[in-house]
Parts: structure tokens; C-alpha cells; sequence
């Protein structure tokens, strides 16, 4: 996930000392002792959001009852998973609901198949882990983690200050070396990225379901990469 954050909503990196162009063209048309800069700080968070699919897929001749049935077990994994929710612990919502056409090597029509999905997602792991296990008419299709937008946010404020005064350094540091005594910013640019969260396959969790009946989901989030880059230029002043 990329973020672009505002400037002056900063207060103020590890940069690789490398990463500079400095510019002295010769036509006069164009700015001298201009240099761009890019600087990059990170830091690792431990992910606190949970997002789990839970599946199921019904077939048959008419595609009226392949309809009905995927209505029932949907009504009745909301109506348990209703019963667990909690604004941003556990949260519910009705994911893909998909019905389509089998055919034959001739292309006639010879049933129906469709699938229905309920996200459930939050930060309470364990209650999540523990609720998955009592939905009996549905499996577990897919399952990651991520961060919340205020965990997200509360750490991009502390690495996009650490990004801002290493780029700060830099301009500074280059602007002494090539014997210049200041420099003022022309344009900057900053950017936020979170790695993206870890994904069980499908199949490894169906057969986790199958194989533990209604025990609870086990729950292992890890961390996430919180990164926060500045590029832009600034210009060297005597």
C-alpha cells in the first residue's frame, strides 16, 4: 500500500549517501547547483487487523436451488457471526456471491454452480479465531493480516520525521561539500508504504477446517513494514 502524506502535516531516514544527482548545466537556460535527494526510514509494527474469508460452494441441475442453498448457509453464518460483533474488534460483511453455468464438451448447459463468501474482520484475533470455528456451514477460504489505518497512521508520523531530518542532512551535508553554505527546497515528495500482509492459501486452510472440526483458528499475525521515502530536489545557495 502506497501513501502519499502531506508535507505540513509533518513535524520534520536512513538514506543511502549515494542517492543524489547533482545538476550543473551548462546552458544558461537551465538551473545550476540544483541536486535531487531521495531518503527512506522504516520501522516493524506488529500487525493488529485480521481478515478472515469463509467460503462455501453449492451445485446442482437447477439453478433456483443452487440460488436457495447458498442463501441458507449465508443467512445462517451471519446470523452466528452477528452475534460475536464489535465495531472495529469484529467486524461483518458479505463478501463474493457468484452463480454460473456448467457445460458440456458440446456446450450445452448441464448444471449450475455457485459460491457465497462472509468476511469477518477486526482486531480481535482470538474472538475472530474462536468465531470461524462455529460457523459449520461454511470453510475458510483465505486469511490475512494487516495494520489498522491508527496504527498505520500513528507510525508514519515517527518514521516520515526520521525520513524528513535524514533528507534535511543530506541537502545540507552534499550543499557543504560541493562548498556551498546553504540550500532551500525547490520540490519534495512523500510517500508511505505498508508491505502487504501475509496470505494462507485456500487450500491449506480448508484442509486445517476439516482436519480440526470446530477447533479455534490459530492466530499468528507478525509484523508489518511501516516505510516512508522523500525524494525531491533542493538548491544548492552560496
Amino acid at each position: 500500500m502506497k501513501r502519499v502524506l502531506p508535507l505540513l502535516a509533518l513535524a520534520g531516514l536512513v538514506a543511502s549517501p549515494a542517492a543524489f544527482t547533482a545538476v550543473f548545466a551548462a546552458d544558461t537556460g537551465q538551473p545550476s547547483g540544483v541536486v535531487s535527494l531521495t531518503a527512506s526510514a522504516n520501522t516493524e509494527v506488529p500487525k493488529d487487523l485480521m481478515s478472515v474469508t469463509l467460503t462455501t460452494t453449492r451445485d446442482g441441475q437447477d439453478a433456483n436451488a443452487v440460488q436457495t442453498a447458498l442463501k441458507q448457509a449465508l443467512e445462517a453464518a451471519l446470523a452466528e457471526a452477528r452475534k460475536a460483533a464489535k465495531p472495529k474488534e469484529v467486524d461483518v460483511h458479505t463478501g463474493n456471491f457468484s452463480l454460473y453455468p456448467r457445460y458440456t464438451n458440446k456446450g450445452v448447459i448441464s448444471g449450475w454452480q455457485g459460491t457465497a463468501e462472509l468476511v469477518v474482520e477486526g482486531r480481535d484475533m482470538p474472538a475472530l479465531g474462536q468465531l470461524v470455528a462455529r460457523i459449520p456451514t461454511m470453510t475458510i477460504g483465505r486469511v490475512s493480516y494487516g495494520l489498522s489505518r491508527e496504527a498505520r497512521e500513528r507510525n508514519e508520523s515517527e518514521v516520515a520525521a526520521r525520513a524528513i531530518a535524514s533528507y534535511k542532512a543530506q541537502a545540507a551535508e552534499i550543499a557543504k561539500q560541493f562548498g556551498y553554505s546553504g540550500y532551500v527546497i525547490r520540490e519534495v515528495n512523500v510517500q508511505a508504504n505498508e508491505q502487504p500482509g501475509n496470505v494462507v492459501p485456500m487450500m491449506r486452510m480448508q484442509a486445517m477446517a476439516k482436519s480440526a472440526d470446530d477447533a479455534p483458528l490459530p492466530v499468528e499475525a507478525g509484523k508489518a513494514q511501516v516505510i516512508v521515502t522523500v525524494t525531491g530536489t533542493v538548491q544548492m545557495t552560496k
